[in-house]
């Protein structure tokens, strides 16, 4: 794997018997929307609400499927700002602001406050 993967929810769905939306997510659509050279060297990925959601599991293992999470590219350097996890030998983050974190080590953007 070269890009890094971006798993995000929609942006609306069913859920709670209404319309709902995922603020992380949100957060991560706000980041890429200020800085689109980020959107095109990622692999987005849509995962459904419903759990298990099938692309971060079968990636990452049972129980690992919080959204947003970016699972990171081959011998990406993550940078020291940023929480990564490792689960079935994939690197991994796993909340959009350590995401963002990582983005403003990788690409150059301002850090989250």
């Amino acid at each position: 794997m070269t890009r890094d993967i971006l798993f995000l929810l929609p942006p609306g769905f069913e859920d709670h018997n209404r319309r709902e939306f995922c603020p992380e997510c949100a957060e991560m659509w706000g980041i890429l929307s200020y800085f689109p050279a980020i959107k095109v060297a990622l692999d987005i990925r849509y995962e459904l609400i419903a759990q298990p959601r099938a692309g971060l599991v079968e990636m990452l293992g049972d129980g690992k499927w919080n959204c947003p999470t970016l699972i990171l590219g081959d011998d990406v350097d993550a940078g020291p700002y940023a929480e990564v996890q490792t689960a079935n030998d994939h690197r991994f983050i796993d909340n959009a602001r350590d995401i963002a974190k990582y983005f403003a080590h990788r690409y150059g953007t301002p850090f989250p406050r």
